[in-house]
């Protein structure tokens, strides 16, 4: 007897969607956000003067959410997953 356990054909379970996007709230710290979807797969800083702004964006395949942090809070989100 042969059981599988999902269908995903053995893939990870993508942490980009919706569901976890919509999770990040206002304010949310780095850490909040790395337990929801996970290190960034790429990030820039900027040093300002009196703050520092860094971006995360995460992609997959066309997916991607960008996430813009002032000092270590969320300051802004983006996405193309729709609705």
């Amino acid at each position: 007897m042969l059981l599988l356990g999902g269908c995903n054909n053995g893939s990870p379970i993508s942490k980009i969607n919706r569901a976890n996007y919509d999770q990040i709230h206002e304010k949310a710290s780095k850490q909040e956000v790395q337990a929801i979807l996970g290190p960034p797969t790429s990030t820039s800083t900027e040093d300002k003067i009196i703050y520092k702004r860094t971006t995360w964006r995460y992609t997959e395949g066309d997916k991607y959410i960008n996430l813009t942090f002032k000092n270590d809070e969320l300051d802004s989100k983006d996405t193309n997953l729709g609705t």
